[in-house]
């Protein structure tokens, strides 16, 4: 049975989004539905619940912050917002647990001690520490019988599927990825945990002759810091040492330390005006060879372009989400990561329909 009509959403006049459910799929609402609890209501929890409203067969059940929950307002009509220290007690009301917080301190504690009790899905992009973090996922999901997927979103996520396809199809190249030009979440919440910094909007730049030489075919050997460069707008509080600032943003490991990073201080009201959206996109380029003498050249590309980056990594996440419920009722557990996922697993729509309208 097809779920598409499982669930009606649409927008009050005060904003919130309501759920409706259809006549036709009521009897089977408490099989079908996706019951998902956000752990974290910044940017990317907000695109989350945006997600959620978008597939008929989940539903948001709760949101759960370190903010006082009185102070916290979701755009789901009827969504009860919880204190985090009261999730262990919600593990019977929730399938998936999606934690929205940074890469840079919350998700390597919060992933593993909640991939215990729940299904899991996080979106940590700290590339050089995805071992590490998956080591550890992977222990505490197989201890709790549950499905923990990490690293969920475009980069890592969809880019490096098309990186993994591209490199299978074609093994003699090379690949390339720029990133922006577009704000990194993860790189501005670095930013903003250095004390002294109130707020921050991080862009990474790709450098265009480095693209323009790839497209072209030239298969340059490019070090990390020829590829692109990253600029910072920072708002530092009063009587902060903005010298200190700086420093700690341009030698910070794994973020800026190999790249030409400029930093520049505006007011808050500069920062609102200028820098409120949180556009991003990027490319993976892979340049290839075949034939017996590797004489004909072959250029695959994948390219995104995103007016919300939150929004969009959030809709990659929510789909994910789908595929942890589906393979832990399957009776799997450990972490997984996108390599280890069927697209099937992702889609709201049977392996009938899939065949019949994707194939």
């Amino acid at each position: 049975m097809c779920c598409h009509n499982l669930a009606f959403r649409s927008v009050d006049s005060e904003g919130l989004f309501c759920y409706y459910k259809t006549e036709n799929c009521k009897d089977r609402k408490d099989e079908m539905m996706i019951r998902i609890g956000i752990l974290g209501y910044g940017n990317l929890g907000k695109g989350v619940e945006c997600a959620i409203a978008q597939n008929a067969d989940m539903e948001l059940t709760g949101v759960f912050s370190r903010r006082e929950p009185s102070a916290v307002k979701v755009l789901t009509a009827g969504v009860p917002v919880y204190s985090i220290d009261s999730l262990p007690e919600k593990k019977e009301d929730i399938d998936v647990l999606i934690l929205c917080g940074g890469s840079a301190t919350d998700l390597p504690e919060q992933t593993p001690k909640y991939a215990e009790l729940f299904n899991v899905v996080d979106s940590f992009d700290t590339h050089a520490r995805i071992p590490e973090h998956y080591a550890n996922v992977d222990a505490a999901a197989k201890k709790g019988g549950k499905i923990g997927i990490i690293s969920c979103g475009w980069d890592p996520g969809m880019f490096s599927l098309n990186r993994l396809y591209a490199n299978c199809i074609l093994p003699e190249g090379k690949d390339y990825t720029f990133w922006g030009r577009g704000v990194s979440q993860g790189h501005s919440d670095a930013v903003r945990r250095i004390p002294g910094v109130r707020d921050c909007r991080q862009y990474t730049i790709p450098v265009e002759e480095a693209v323009d030489a790839v497209r072209a075919g030239e298969n340059p050997e490019l070090s990390t810091r020829q590829k692109h460069t990253r600029e910072c707008f920072v708002v530092a509080e009063e009587g902060a040492d903005l010298a200190e600032i700086e420093k700690a943003i341009k030698t910070m490991p794994n973020y800026f330390s190999d790249y030409d990073t400029t930093v520049h201080f505006i007011s808050e009201a500069e920062m609102k005006q200028e820098h409120s959206g949180l556009p991003h996109g990027g490319c993976v380029i892979r340049t290839g060879t075949t034939g017996r003498e590797g004489e004909n050249n072959h250029i695959v590309e994948y390219n995104i372009k995103l007016d919300s980056n939150p929004e969009f990594t959030g809709s990659v996440i929510a789909a994910y989400a789908r595929a942890a419920y589906r393979m832990n009722q399957e009776g799997l557990n450990g972490c997984k990561t996108v390599f280890d996922i069927a697209p099937a697993y992702l889609s709201i729509r049977s392996g009938e329909e899939l065949r019949a309208h994707m194939l």
